[in-house]
C-alpha cells in the first residue's frame, strides 16, 4: 500500500493567496444588495485597511526574503519571488473589482438617495465659495510644497499620507519642473458642504482646484494623487528585554522610513509623471497600482459616518446583554464563585469584564491582580482600575507586549502609564510575543485565599469589543486558578511548571495537545468508533497541523472547519481531505473566537482558546487554551458552534479547487447567525426589563385612551 505524503505542495493553499480570498470575501459584502448600503460603503473601505496592513507586513517580507536571496519555498511549494508575483497580479485584479465596485455600483447607488461625494466641476455657486473660502483661511496656511530641483532632493513621503505630485513650467518657459505637496492629515479626509444636506467632497480635490496659488508666477501642467505604502513590520532584536522598551522607540522611529512597498496612482497620471515617481521612490513596476478613482479608500468609513438621516441605510442596532449579577449592583465575586460565567460578545456587554477589574480594584478583600494586555483602547478603563489599584495599595502586575503589530505606540505609553501609577509592569519574553487573554484577582476569604479568573479569546479592548466576537470565561475553578498562577510566575520570573492541571499552554503545549487529540480521534475512527472534529478559527496554515488533519480525515474523522480567513488546507480531495469541510463566515461583526470540539463517541471536549493553528501561535507566542467543563456552559458553546455552522446567508464554503461559493439555501429558512444572536440578545434584555417592571408594583403605570390599549409602549 503506497504511503500518502501529507506535506505534498499540491495539498496546500499558499498562505498569502488565501488571505487575498479572504480580503475578496470582504469586497463581496460591499457588492451584496442585501446589506445596508452605507454599510456596504464601511465594507469596501475595510478592504482598503485590510490591504494595506498585509502589504505593510505580509508583502514587506516577502520582498526582503527575496533581497536576502532565501531560497526556500512555502507548503504549497513556491519561492518568495513567485509568491510576490501571484500576490501582485491577485492585488492587481482585486483592485480593478473594488473601484468598478466604487464607481458602478455604490456610488450610483447613494447619489440615488441623495448622497453625492462631488468633483469641483459639479458643485453649485454657494458650495464652491464654500471650498475656495476653506482653503485660503484653513488650509494654505499649512501646506507645504516641496520643490525637487538639483538644489532639493525629492522629498520623503510618509508612509500612507495622500500626496500630489506636481509638473508645472516657468511663465514663458517649456523647462518642466516638479514639486510634491503632502495632504495634511490634521484635516478630516471627507468635507461635509453645505447647500446639500448630504453632499461632500474630498479634501485633497479641493486642494488640486487652487494649488496654483501655492505656486506664483508658474503655471501647473499636470497634478497627480499618489499615496506610499512602506515596510512597516518591525525588527526587534532580543538578546534580553532589558531595554526592549528603549528599542522598540527606537525601531519605531525606523519604521517609518521602510522600503517603499507600494505605490498608487491616480490613473490619469502621465507616463513621464509616472515614470518619474517610480524612479524617486525605488518601486518596482509590479508595485505600482494606477485607480480608477480616489486613491485610498479608506475614507469611505468616514463618509458613511458623517451621512445624516439615513439611519435606515445602517444596522439595526441591537441591545447587547449583560447578566445583572455581573453588575455594579452586586459582588461579582460572588457571582463567579456560585457558577462560572460564559459571555460572547458582543452579544454581551464587555462591561462585565471591566466590571470584574473595577471591583477588584476596590474590594478591600483583593490581594492582587495579575493582567497580560495584548491591544487595549486609546481610553481604556481597565488601564484606569489598573491604576486605582495599584493606588489602592494592591499588587498589580501587567505583561504589556510592547511588540503587539501596530499597537506599539500605544502600548509604550500604556506601559509607562501603568509604571506611573504604581503597577509592576513586565514587557514580553525574550524572542515571543504574549498573546494570552489572562486575568488573576487573588482574594483573602473566610475559607482562605481564592483565585478569580478571566481567560479570553480575544482582547482587554473596550471598543473592538462592540464588532469582534469573542468568547471568555470568569471562573473561581482552582485548578485554572493554579494553572494560571503558573503562567504568571512563568512570564514575571523564571519558573517553569512541570504541568498544567486544565490549561494547554503556547509554544508547543497547545500543538501537542491537539496533535494527542487528532491521534485519539484517528484511533477512534479505525475502531469504527463515532468520533468528530470542529474547530472555529481566525486562520489555518501550520503545515503539521494541516497534515494531521489529512490524515484523520483518511482515516474517516468527519473534520468541520469554520476559518473566517486565511485557509491553507484543501477540502475535498478524494481519500485525503473528502472527510473535511470548511465555512468562512464574513459579516456585520469580525468572527475572532476560537473554538476547539472533539466528539469521542458521545463524550464532548470543548475548549476555547486565544490561538489559531497557525506557526508563529503555536511556536512563537504564549497562548492559552482552556476547557468548558461545566454542563451548561459547554452546551452554549455547542449550540453557538452549530448556529455558526447552519449559517446560510453569510457562509461561504470553500471547494477543494480553492473557491469559495454560498450555501445554497433553496428550500431552507434563512439563518444569518450574527443576527440570530443579536436578535436573541436583544430580546434577553427586554424580558429583563419586563420582569422588573412586573416585579415591581410601585412602579408609575400610564393611563392609556381606549383606542391605544392594544397598541405596545415605547422604550
Amino acid at each position: 500500500m503506497t504511503k500518502i505524503d501529507y506535506e505534498d505542495p499540491s495539498l496546500y493553499t499558499n498562505r498569502e493567496l488565501s488571505w487575498l480570498d479572504f480580503n475578496d470575501r470582504v469586497l463581496e459584502e460591499a457588492r451584496q444588495k442585501t446589506n445596508p448600503l452605507l454599510e456596504r460603503l464601511n465594507f469596501l473601505g475595510i478592504t482598503q485597511s485590510n490591504m494595506d496592513e498585509f502589504v505593510m507586513v505580509r508583502v514587506a517580507s516577502l520582498a526582503k526574503l527575496i533581497a536576502v536571496e532565501w531560497d526556500g519555498r512555502d507548503a504549497s511549494g513556491l519561492t518568495p519571488t513567485q509568491q510576490l508575483k501571484a500576490v501582485n497580479d491577485k492585488a492587481h485584479e482585486q483592485l480593478i473589482k473594488q473601484y468598478t465596485t466604487l464607481n458602478r455600483i455604490l456610488l450610483p447607488a447613494i447619489k440615488q438617495v441623495g448622497i453625492n461625494l462631488l468633483q469641483v466641476d459639479e458643485l453649485t455657486d454657494e458650495q464652491f465659495r464654500y471650498i475656495k473660502d476653506y482653503f485660503h483661511d484653513e488650509l494654505y496656511p499649512v501646506l507645504t510644497p516641496m520643490a525637487d530641483d538639483s538644489s532639493r532632493p525629492f522629498p520623503f513621503i510618509s508612509n500612507d499620507t495622500i500626496n500630489l505630485s506636481l509638473r508645472l513650467t516657468k511663465k514663458d518657459s517649456d523647462k518642466s519642473l516638479y514639486a510634491t505637496l503632502q495632504v495634511p492629515k490634521i484635516f478630516p479626509r471627507v468635507v461635509k458642504l453645505p447647500g446639500g444636506e448630504n453632499d461632500f467632497i474630498l479634501l485633497e480635490n479641493i486642494i488640486e482646484r487652487f494649488v496654483s496659488q501655492l505656486f506664483i508666477n508658474y503655471d501647473i501642467q499636470e497634478v497627480a494623487v499618489f499615496r506610499v505604502i512602506r515596510d512597516m513590520d518591525l525588527d526587534v532584536a532580543e538578546e534580553d528585554t532589558s531595554d526592549l522598551l528603549k528599542e522598540v522607540q527606537q525601531q519605531l522611529k525606523l519604521r517609518a522610513h521602510g522600503k517603499v512597498i507600494r505605490l498608487e496612482v491616480a490613473s490619469t497620471i502621465s507616463k513621464k509623471l509616472r515614470k518619474r515617481l517610480v524612479r524617486e521612490l525605488k518601486t518596482d513596476e509590479d508595485s505600482v497600482y494606477e485607480v480608477n478613482g480616489p486613491v485610498d479608500l479608506n475614507f469611505l468609513g468616514k463618509l458613511a459616518d458623517k451621512v445624516t438621516g439615513h439611519d435606515d441605510l445602517k444596522y439595526i442596532p441591537f441591545k447587547p446583554y449583560q447578566n445583572e449579577k455581573l453588575t455594579s449592583e452586586y459582588n461579582i465575586f460572588d457571582t463567579i464563585k456560585q457558577h462560572d460565567q460564559l459571555m460572547q460578545h458582543p452579544y454581551d456587554k464587555f462591561d462585565s469584564v471591566v466590571e470584574f477589574i473595577r471591583q477588584a480594584s476596590i474590594d478591600e478583600g483583593v490581594l492582587a491582580i495579575k493582567m497580560t494586555l495584548y491591544r487595549v483602547s486609546g481610553n481604556s478603563p481597565i488601564i484606569k482600575y489598573l491604576g486605582r489599584a495599584a493606588q489602592n495599595g494592591k499588587q498589580v502586575t501587567v505583561l504589556v507586549e510592547v511588540k503587539a503589530r501596530f499597537d506599539e505606540e500605544n502600548n509604550v505609553h500604556w506601559a509607562r502609564e501603568l509604571e506611573q501609577m504604581g503597577c509592576h509592569v513586565i514587557y514580553g519574553l525574550v524572542g515571543l510575543k504574549t498573546h494570552s487573554k489572562l486575568s488573576l484577582v487573588v482574594r483573602r476569604e473566610e475559607s482562605g485565599i481564592r483565585r478569580y479568573v478571566h481567560l479570553g479569546t480575544g482582547n482587554y479592548n473596550d471598543s473592538t469589543a462592540h464588532f469582534y466576537t469573542d468568547i471568555g470565561l470568569l471562573t473561581a475553578n482552582n485548578n485554572i486558578g493554579v494553572d494560571v498562577t503558573n503562567i504568571f510566575n512563568m512570564l514575571s520570573g523564571y519558573s517553569k511548571p512541570p504541568y498544567f492541571h486544565k490549561l494547554h499552554i503556547s509554544p508547543n503545549g497547545i500543538r501537542e495537545f491537539m496533535i494527542n487529540r487528532l491521534d485519539l480521534a484517528i484511533e477512534y475512527a479505525k475502531s469504527d468508533r463515532p468520533v468528530r472534529v470542529r474547530m472555529k478559527m481566525n486562520s489555518l496554515s501550520d503545515q503539521e497541523m494541516i497534515a494531521k488533519m489529512y490524515e484523520a480525515s483518511h482515516a474517516g474523522v468527519t473534520i468541520d472547519l469554520i476559518i473566517r480567513g486565511i485557509c491553507c488546507l484543501k477540502p475535498g480531495i478524494k481519500g485525503i481531505s473528502d472527510n473535511i469541510t470548511v465555512h468562512s463566515i464574513v459579516g456585520r461583526f469580525l468572527e475572532h473566537s476560537r473554538i476547539y470540539i472533539f466528539d469521542f463517541d458521545g463524550e464532548q471536549q470543548v475548549y476555547l482558546a486565544s490561538a489559531d493553528l497557525m506557526t508563529r501561535n503555536l511556536n512563537r507566542r504564549v497562548e492559552q487554551m482552556f476547557p468548558i467543563e461545566k454542563p451548561t456552559l459547554l452546551k452554549r458553546v455547542l449550540d453557538i458552534y452549530q448556529t455558526m455552522w447552519d449559517d446560510n446567508v453569510k457562509t461561504r464554503v470553500l471547494e477543494a479547487d480553492g473557491t469559495y461559493h454560498r450555501v445554497d439555501r433553496r428550500g431552507h429558512a434563512s439563518l444569518d447567525a450574527q443576527e440570530f444572536f443579536a436578535a436573541q440578545a436583544t430580546h434577553l434584555v427586554m424580558a429583563n426589563k419586563e420582569k422588573k417592571h412586573h416585579n415591581n408594583p410601585d412602579q408609575f403605570q400610564p393611563m392609556m385612551s381606549p383606542e391605544n390599549q392594544n397598541e405596545p409602549l415605547g422604550d
